[in-house]
């Protein structure tokens, strides 16, 4: 799997040994507040790195890239580019961010690298992304980084239980 540097980043495969930086983001409820996934027990941290470790090894054109976020040789979160069309050249994006790292530009800094790669290098011609309507921190990362604002997705997802609303963001090359 490709790596990609930013000034103050790098965007790299998960390894093994990564899963107690993992944890500290993906065990958080705070973090996982507003996400689909978690908070995760220390098991389904493993499996996470486990299967992103196998993922970055596989052969052939890649169908979804996750790269952990290492900012001064400590990984602080996570950004993932998955192709939802071959035919229609379009892809989806998403990123979580270490508590402690929030309001920093790290996030946006990672959502913007990965935006230019997937209009470029992977040749995705439209890269959506979803955030939860309250979530201010996430929409304004997606504004940041010259993402639309496309519309309301009503019951879009289960958060915690419940059925949830998503605002649509995308970019086209």
């Amino acid at each position: 799997m490709e790596e990609i540097a930013t000034p103050r980043l790098r965007l790299r495969a998960f390894a093994p040994g990564d899963e107690e930086a993992v944890h500290r983001y993906a065990g958080d409820p705070e973090v996982c507040r507003h996400v689909t996934w978690g908070p995760n027990s220390p098991e389904d941290t493993r499996r996470f790195v486990a299967d992103a470790v196998r993922a970055a090894r596989h052969d052939g054109p890649p169908d979804s890239w996750t790269w952990a976020v290492v900012l001064d040789a400590d990984l602080v979160g996570s950004v993932a580019l998955t192709v939802r069309s071959r035919g229609n050249a379009r892809g989806e994006m998403g990123y979580v961010l270490r508590r402690d790292r929030w309001g920093q530009g790290i996030t946006t800094e990672a959502a913007a690298v990965v935006l230019g790669f997937a209009l470029t290098r992977a040749g995705l011609a439209r890269v959506e992304a979803t955030c939860r309507p309250e979530n201010s921190g996430s929409r304004r990362v997606l504004e940041k980084i010259g993402m639309q604002h496309e519309g309301l997705l009503r019951s879009h997802v289960v958060v915690a239980g419940e059925r949830r609303d998503s605002l649509l963001f995308a970019a086209v090359r």
